[in-house]
């Protein structure tokens, strides 16, 4: 069988899917109980190394940090989880 690489899957996968993935995580972290502290421990940590640099960021930085993590987080997986299909379909 022929192994055909599909860009395009992968662009949705990164630009539509880890994205929503990543808020989702977020936003059901919270809903269950967990210490909003903790789940934007990430974005905490990033306002404060800008406010020693000088820099007031709002709130949604932090927010956004944190999400971002999840995205990388998100995408890692589904990267070696792709690479790992193709090694087993060769």
């Amino acid at each position: 069988m022929m192994n055909r690489d599909r860009p395009i899957y992968r662009v949705i996968f990164l630009v539509v899917l880890a994205p929503v993935g990543a808020a989702v995580i977020v936003a059901t972290l919270l809903l269950f109980g967990a210490e909003p502290r903790l789940v934007f421990i990430v974005g905490h940590a990033v306002k404060s190394a800008l406010k020693s640099l000088g820099v007031q960021a709002p709130n949604s930085v932090g927010v956004l940090s944190t999400v971002f993590l999840w995205w990388v987080v998100i995408v890692l997986i589904g990267l070696a989880w792709e690479r790992g299909r193709r090694r087993t379909a060769t």
